[in-house]
């Protein structure tokens, strides 16, 4: 699916908007936080497919750091498995109750439903003890999934667990990028691609 079909790009238009409309800023009430500009990250979407980093169907994509899931549930309808661990329990409770409205709204206005493929855990990405919990709902282990993402908070971090856990030719994206990118060891920058938009930096793991 080089090319969004046209029920598709309507329901990720609404999940955009739905969240984007619902964006804690750099300070919200319970401190600081960032959320995912979902239209923005829509915009990538087909430069993913067309450059083939999301495969329709296939791919297996886990957020490092999914916050409420909202880039969980967008990319849901993209990939096979959505998968997402968040330390902060508080913003993780946010995941239910948005999700619920998002249905209904999607429902009211007749389009595609939520796929049931996304599954969200409270923990420290980092944690061996998270990783088998994955493994253990959902049957995917850490070195299976094929699409790492994370906002540009704790990026190195989350580069090194990447580059010692997961498979050789998986995809590291980093939001909030700018015109300067970090590189990280055993990574190489795709840089015909990156930075889509200005702000989504992707990463080949090649060792």
């Amino acid at each position: 699916m080089a090319v969004i079909d046209e029920d598709h790009q309507k329901a990720l238009e609404e999940v955009a908007l739905f969240y984007d409309e619902r964006k804690v800023g750099d300070v919200g009430p319970l401190g600081f936080r960032r959320s995912t500009d979902l239209l923005r990250l829509s915009a990538c979407l087909p430069g993913l497919l067309e450059s083939r980093v999301i495969e329709p169907g296939k791919t297996r994509f886990l957020d490092l750091g999914c916050a409420d899931g909202r880039v969980n549930v967008f990319l849901s309808y993209m990939v096979d498995i959505s998968v997402g661990v968040e330390l902060d329990d508080w913003t993780l409770d946010e995941y239910g109750p948005l999700r619920s409205g998002l249905d209904r709204v999607l429902k009211e206005k007749g389009l595609l439903s939520l796929p049931e493929n996304t599954f969200l855990f409270h923990g420290d990405s980092t944690d061996d003890r998270v990783h088998k919990t994955i493994k253990d709902k959902t049957g995917v282990r850490f070195d299976e999934f094929d699409l790492f993402y994370t906002y540009l908070v704790m990026h190195q971090e989350f580069a090194e667990l990447i580059g010692r856990k997961a498979k050789k030719g998986a995809v590291f994206m980093v939001y909030g990028v700018s015109s300067i990118m970090p590189r990280y060891d055993g990574f190489r920058l795709l840089e015909d691609i990156s930075p889509m938009e200005g702000i989504l930096a992707l990463y080949e793991k090649i060792l």
